[in-house]
């Protein structure tokens, strides 16, 4: 029997059951990514396995970059960019065996088996092998982008997107469908990012430049945002994302924003009290924006990043140096939304934390703010980065069952850079139906309810998002 068989993770009748009938055939909904929309729309044709898989100039599977740096891989293997692609994809192959109880291990086959349809294990002896039938595959259309999506059924894909992009990507994807949705995501961290005046300073130029308005001023940057907000809704955005180290929830005055953005712009690095302050008025000003865009708002909290200093220097960001932060939540996040629920401007809003101390934090935050004005309208979001495994998504999915409605989770999402990580939803799937399942078995849920069970298990791997966004 092969390792990634029918039956894979699924430990009991129920739980085949659940998987089989209810959410192998349910169609994906992919509402967070970071796929490039210009490769959506050229309908690019990866090189190789190497291109698609591991190392693509500055982009690349960081997952992977870890484990081989952990397993004793040298840069140039990586980031370096000397060596070919089958010396990197070779170092791969070495790598997997040591892979074992690392989710990359099922990742990996999950992938080979489902996009490939090549049921061997990669080691060293088959390392050639798999690479050469891999490359003779992605050179025919089947296996271009645009059909890589379809393949697995995904309905609609959200891209994560800055406000000064010009979104032509997605307007080329809209003159040409291909049968997937392609929509654009706001993420205005960059808006937010005073931190470093010189860096802040060039792209308010570049975000003027797409408003057509001159930034000298906190209003004017709240001005060219909504300029730039409406033009996503125009392009069928619906959601906003936000990249934090923890909330931000300081008293503030507006007078107080304004003279610590002009000091910004006068090139003044702000101290942490400035800081937070910013931070607190920017992040509130933009979950208004979307309530009243109607909106759903992501908060993606707890990473701390570039740590490696020299490796920072040498190769730059979102390289695989990123880590879980500690920082407190639960004040400044609960005063952040009661401030909006308040104000009568809470969207719907999803949070995820990268520490897993925060899974029960973050649950009950979140469910202290529904109104029952939409069902799940707070959501508590899926394992997130370094938690998107099984043991982190079971605890999500514990805490979640434990405090709040499981049965209203709007499930799983790629937040990945790659057209091929889509088995993850399998993955995810295959988990749920076995936590449903082994509680079934063991008498904690009634066999009676199986079809309402399979009902909550079609619900969560996609009629919940579909309901929840109206895409």
């Amino acid at each position: 029997m092969s390792f990634i068989n029918d039956n894979f993770m699924l430990q009991s009748d129920t739980a085949r059951e659940l998987y089989h009938s209810h959410a192998a055939g349910m169609p994906i909904i992919d509402y967070h990514c970071h796929l490039v929309p210009q490769w959506i729309a050229e309908n690019i044709q990866f090189r190789d396995i190497t291109q698609l898989w591991l190392v693509d100039g500055h982009y690349g599977d960081h997952y992977k970059w870890r484990a081989m740096r952990g397993n004793g891989v040298s840069e140039e293997y990586l980031t370096g960019g000397t060596k070919s692609s089958w010396e990197t994809f070779e170092k791969w192959a070495e790598t997997v065996p040591y892979t074992m109880r690392n989710p990359l291990y099922h990742w990996t086959h999950l992938e080979l088996s489902r996009v490939f349809g090549i049921d061997k294990l990669l080691c060293p002896a088959t390392a050639r092998e798999i690479f050469e039938e891999c490359n003779a595959k992605l050179a025919t259309p089947e296996f271009r982008g645009q059909a890589l999506i379809r393949k697995f059924n995904v309905e609609v894909v959200c891209t994560t997107d800055d406000p000064a992009d010009d979104l032509r990507w997605h307007k080329m994807i809209a003159e040409h469908p291909f049968g997937t949705k392609v929509i654009p995501a706001w993420r205005p961290d960059k808006a937010m990012a005073i931190e470093d005046p010189a860096s802040y300073k060039a792209y308010l130029k570049v975000l003027g430049e797409a408003a057509g308005k001159e930034i000298d001023s906190y209003a004017d940057l709240l001005e060219a945002l909504k300029k730039r907000h409406d033009f996503f809704a125009s392009m069928g955005c619906k959601l906003s994302d936000h990249g934090l180290e923890t909330f931000y929830a300081a008293d503030y005055k507006e007078i107080e924003i304004e003279a610590i953005f002009k000091l910004v712009l006068l090139g003044k690095r702000p101290n942490a009290t400035e800081l937070e302050k910013f931070r607190s008025a920017f992040l509130h000003d933009m979950a208004v924006m979307d309530a009243e865009a109607g909106w759903t708002q992501q908060f993606h909290v707890g990473a701390i990043r570039n740590n490696n200093s020299k490796m920072f220097a040498r190769v730059g960001a979102d390289t695989g140096f990123d880590a879980i932060h500690d920082l407190p939540t639960a004040a400044a996040g609960h005063k952040f939304l009661d401030r909006l629920a308040s104000e009568d401007k809470l969207a719907k809003t999803i949070l995820y934390c990268l520490n897993p101390k925060d899974n029960e934090v973050m649950m009950t935050m979140a469910y202290t703010f529904n109104d029952g004005t939409v069902p799940g309208k707070m959501q508590f979001g899926s394992g997130w980065w370094f938690l998107d495994q099984e043991d982190g998504m079971r605890k999500q999915m514990n805490a979640l069952s434990n405090l709040g409605l499981l049965s209203r989770f709007v499930g799983m999402l790629t937040d990945s850079r790659s057209f091929i990580s889509y088995p993850r939803h399998e993955y995810f799937r295959r988990i749920l139906c076995d936590v449903i399942g082994t509680d079934v078995e063991n008498g904690k849920l009634p066999a009676s309810e199986l079809p309402f069970l399979g009902q909550m298990v079609e619900d969560i791997c996609y009629n919940n998002a579909k309901n929840y966004f109206q895409f």
